[in-house]
């Protein structure tokens, strides 16, 4: 069998060595800073909620189901999201739990998200992957943990929708180790699935807990906890009791114990099984994950890494979002703090442009709450008004000159022509495209192969395109339409020298200038960029961009 997982002698010696109360009196390692990816409809939404609950963030979760009649998520702003029920754009969420301060960066869920997705996870020190139980490892799921493990992201997995019909975890534990390459550890076990789910156990402390449901699933679930050797004696379901026991005593027998270093490596990931939506095991799985997972990490610059504990503030914008609140037309830079302290009104140098700026006004933010907070510490994420001025990737420091790493820019997958429709609204629609490409939500790029001037839109998401009609009418009040390009593929393009550019640009193919004047070349299909490739070895061809 090549599944590998953790005795419980293990679990009990690496809890042993997580955060203790007298860690948490450091206010930066009590910080954790995070991100929930899924594939769509996995139940990322409802473990937000839920987690926020838990917290006393929220007094009431939005249940998805009913959100069209009833109220829309707690992290979902955009007025598209409201109409369509889903997350568009991600969102930064702070909270406090267990003596811990949560930074929560709330990633969308569906299908056809934008690059802000990818740029997100630059800013987290370790995610949540939320896994279907009847459905495993899904495609998104599988695009997201590349883009973590292109970061170095350690992961922690929760297995969802236990309280629904289920694939048997050990299969499910077993796709994990071939699809995705790390060793999966079980922290805990279900009892059951579907309408026979008892709840879990706890595999360090042998406790059972036994959960009830509660009405429309709004309040946290009653909880009923005992020993293991007292749920066994119950007798009441002895077939779940039986199996219960067999997959314990097969998960013990392993031998595998959980490591720490593995886990940060990517090599394992901890897993716990629940339901979100019931309430079954979330609060236990909040708490684990906050002593298991690390605190803020250092990040790499341009000379050398930056510890978290150094005295000197340094961070990075890692998202940009304009129009948050309809009746200020603003923009809000993101920040992910690095190091040192940031205390508003400070003197900060701009790493890009050099110059000296200071930040009177200073918010951490839920959703689209703002609340003004006069210190910041390395994991936190300050949203600092921008102007328009600022980019993402922007390094922001004092005292030595810090540069992070560039945020690159990733291979889009869908492409049209984006038309004016009122062309006495040119300076609007020109503003609202520049926007929309800071902030990320699409690439904007120009043909080389003829003289029409109308911009190319690029997105990672198809819904973007909705999205970026949308934006324009209703923050710039310009009408616009799009014309879908066969193309589903992009390289940026590093040419050497005694290319001949006609014979690069050929029918099947565009060649095209970003906003960076950079060349990116689309694609038809595989076989022409196969072919293109053959024929110009001279060439690199790249999916992303560090520009």
């Amino acid at each position: 069998m090549r599944l590998r997982v953790c005795t419980r002698s293990a679990i009990e010696m690496t809890l042993a060595t997580a955060q203790t109360p007298t860690n948490l009196l450091n206010p930066v390692t009590r910080r954790r800073t995070f991100a929930i990816i899924s594939h769509p409809d996995a139940g990322k939404t409802t473990l937000t909620e839920k987690l926020l609950l838990y917290a006393g963030a929220i007094d009431l979760a939005g249940s998805v189901r009913a959100r069209r009649n009833k109220r829309a998520t707690v992290s979902d702003w955009m007025e598209i999201e409201k109409k369509r029920g889903i997350s568009i754009s991600s969102s930064v969420l702070q909270f406090d739990f267990g003596g811990y301060v949560i930074n929560l960066l709330d990633t969308p869920g569906h299908q056809d998200f934008s690059e802000d997705t990818y740029r997100t996870l630059a800013a987290v020190d370790s995610a949540v992957m939320v896994l279907d139980a009847a459905k495993g490892v899904e495609p998104q799921t599988r695009k997201l943990f590349e883009v973590c493990r292109l970061r170095g992201i350690p992961i922690f997995t929760f297995i969802n929708k236990m309280d629904r019909p289920a694939r048997d975890p050990i299969a499910l534990l077993d796709e994990i180790q071939e699809v995705l390459g790390m060793q999966p550890v079980p922290m805990n076990w279900p009892i059951g699935d579907g309408v026979l789910f008892q709840g879990i156990v706890d595999r360090l402390t042998q406790q059972v807990h036994l959960f009830t449901r509660t009405e429309g699933n709004e309040r946290k679930a009653l909880e009923t906890q005992l020993s293991l050797a007292d749920y066994l004696a119950l007798d009441e379901h002895p077939a779940l009791a039986d199996k219960l026991e067999q997959d314990l005593e097969l998960l013990d027998g392993l031998g595998i114990h959980l490591d720490g270093q593995d886990v940060m490596q990517e090599r394992q990931t901890p897993v716990f099984f629940g339901s979100a939506l019931t309430n079954f095991g979330v609060e236990l799985f909040l708490q684990k994950f906050l002593e298991l997972s690390p605190p803020p990490q250092a990040y790499k610059s341009d000379e050398e890494e930056v510890s978290p504990l150094e005295d000197g503030f340094s961070g990075f914008v890692f998202k940009i979002q304009a129009n948050m609140d309809p009746k200020h037309r603003d923009s809000v830079a993101f920040l992910r703090v690095c190091s040192g302290a940031f205390e508003r009104g400070m003197s900060v140098t701009h790493a890009p442009s050099g110059r000296e700026l200071r930040f009177p006004r200073t918010y951490k933010t839920f959703a689209r709450e703002r609340e003004t907070v006069d210190t910041a510490l390395p994991g936190d994420i300050l949203a600092l008004p921008s102007n328009g001025q600022f980019s993402i990737g922007d390094t922001f420091y004092v005292g030595r000159r810090v540069d992070y790493e560039r945020i690159p820019r990733f291979e889009a997958e869908h492409f049209a022509v984006l038309l004016n429709k009122d062309v006495q609204k040119n300076k609007q629609f020109d503003k609202g495209l520049r926007q929309l490409e800071t902030e990320g939500a699409i690439q904007v790029l120009y043909n080389e192969n003829t003289s029409r001037r109308e911009p190319i839109i690029a997105a990672v998401g198809l819904l973007q395109f909705e999205v970026v009609l949308a934006r324009l009418e209703n923050e710039y009040g310009v009408r616009a339409q799009l014309e879908p390009l066969p193309h589903e593929l992009a390289r940026w393009l590093q040419i050497g020298e005694g290319v001949s550019m006609q014979a690069l640009a050929r029918q099947d193919t565009i060649l095209a200038r970003d906003t960076k004047d950079q060349y990116v070349m689309l694609f038809k299909h595989k076989f022409m960029l196969d072919l293109v490739q053959e024929r110009f070895p001279s060439i690199k061809f790249s999916k992303i961009s560090a520009a």
